[in-house]
Order: structure tokens, then sequence, then C-alpha cells
């Protein structure tokens, strides 16, 4: 009886728990959008996502963040594509060519979870280091590199977690049919494994999107739109980052408006993806 009871007791407070958890990340997450919202959409115009900054707009005048929208979007998915066929056969090659060598597959992950959790001013402030050896200057090729490395650890253990749940018996099998180990990483694998690399190059690209810290010292900043890979780009992080830095608050306001159109861009992606991701599932089922 005593037991029955501290076992109900117990199942109360975990469920209790797992409310109050998921309460509070839920509440939080609606504060964040809420607050941009209020703040952000007042000031947003489409004449701000459709021109470029004009003489004076860090004053208060004319212009918009379209240089920053084109940017972000030119250096989140270069470094994303570049991200994704580097991070790729990385992840089928340590699940198929060197799955029996488990010490060596145990040590890159090791060391793709160390990648994962350096800072991403770290990534920054090693591309600078690269850019000032090589004579470099601040670009939209340098700032691609930079997010590229800071996104590879999480493109790789992403996609490597998926390849995991892919069942051993297919690979048992279709070796056994006479197919190479290659053959049967991007046939069978890769297959298996479509839904969660679209999660994993999702995740890449919002990182990618989403930071400053990389790009501060190696993309640089520009009002224009880059047309080459050697021009600086702006992004969306140091447009928020340099309007909210600024005294006036017509400008400050715009900051939050900027800070609305990259959270719509990330949604439509999001949603996008898992749209793409569900299909993928259908038809791997049928």
């Amino acid at each position: 009886m005593k037991r029955k009871v501290l076992q109900k007791t117990e199942e109360i407070f975990t469920r209790f728990l797992m409310v109050f958890s998921t309460s509070i990340i839920v509440s939080a997450l609606l504060l964040i959008i809420v607050s941009i919202l209020y703040k952000g959409l007042p000031s947003l115009s489409w004449e701000m996502i459709t021109q470029i900054p004009k003489g004076g707009y860090y004053f208060g005048k004319e212009g918009g963040i379209l240089n920053a929208i084109v940017g972000s979007l030119y250096l989140a998915t270069g470094s994303t594509i570049l991200g994704l066929i580097i991070s790729l056969p990385l992840a089928l090659y340590i699940n198929i060519h060197k799955a029996k060598n488990s010490k060596l597959v145990n040590f890159i992950r090791f060391l793709l979870d160390i990648l994962w959790g350096i800072p991403s001013i770290v990534y920054g402030a090693f591309g600078f280091t690269v850019m000032i050896y090589f004579g470099m200057r601040t670009s939209l090729l340098a700032g691609i590199i930079t997010v590229t490395l800071f996104i590879i650890p999480i493109m790789v253990r992403s996609m490597d977690e998926v390849m995991k749940t892919v069942p051993k018996g297919l690979l048992e099998s279709a070796l056994s049919l006479g197919s190479t180990r290659s053959e049967t990483a991007y046939k069978v694998v890769f297959r298996q494994s479509i839904p969660g690399i679209v999660t994993a190059v999702l995740l890449a690209f919002g990182r990618g999107i989403g930071d400053a810290a990389a790009v501060l010292f190696t993309a640089g900043y520009t009002d224009y739109i880059p047309n080459a890979l050697n021009q600086p780009a702006a992004t969306l992080p140091l447009a928020i980052f340099f309007q909210l830095s600024s005294p006036i608050p017509e400008v400050q306001n715009r900051a939050y408006a900027a800070a609305v159109v990259l959270t719509i861009i990330i949604l439509i992606i999001s949603v996008s993806s898992r749209i793409v991701s569900n299909k993928f599932k259908q038809r791997r089922i049928k």
C-alpha cells in the first residue's frame, strides 16, 4: 500500500515538474516574441524591407535594412551549403566505413562535441587571424568560411545522431546483396536519414543567420549589397546590434523591426523544412 502511494506521489511530482518546466520555456518564448513584435511592428514598413540605408539612416532618417537581409541570406546559405558538402560525407564515413572502429568514432565525436561547445566569438577571432595571415580583408567569403567552421560540428553531430537510428539489419542486408559501403551510405543510409538531415541543415542555417560574433571581425559591415565574394557584407544581427547602440529612440525601434524580420525568416524556414521533412517521411514509409 505504501509503495503504491509512493509511486503515485512520485508520478504526480514528476508530471508537475514536466508541466512546470514546459510552462517556463513556453512563457519565455512567448515573452520574447511578444516584446519584439510590440516594439518592432510599429517601425516595420515596406520601405524598410526594400531599401538600403540612405544618408542619415542611423540618425532616424530614410532608408532600410535590405542590405542586411540580403547579406544574411548570402552568408547563411553559402555557409550551409559548404558545411553540408563537408558534413554529410563525414557523418556517413563514421557511421558506415568506420562503424566497427568504436574508439576512433568515439574520439571523432568527442572532438566534434568540443568544437560545438566553443563560443562563436572564438571562431570569429580565429577567422580574423587567418585573414591577417593571408592578407585578406573583411568580406562575404571570409564570413562564409568562418560560419562554415562554426556550423560543421552542429551539422555532423545532428546527422550522426540520426544515422545511428538506422537499423543495422538494413545495412547488413544491403552489404550482403553486394552493395559497396559507399553505395550503402548514399543509397540506403542517406535516404533513410533525409528527414533528420533536413533538420540538421535547418539548425545550422538558423545558427548561421542568427550569429553576430562569428562574423563581427570577418564579414565586416556595409550599407550596400555585396556583388562579389571579396566585398564586405552586412547581416541582420549586426544591424540590430548597431541600431540598438544608437541613443536615438527611433533607430532603436528599427532594431526591433529588424529583429522581427529575422524572426520571420527563421520561422518561414522552420515551417518549410518541417513540411519537406514530413513529405520525405511519408515517401519513406510508402
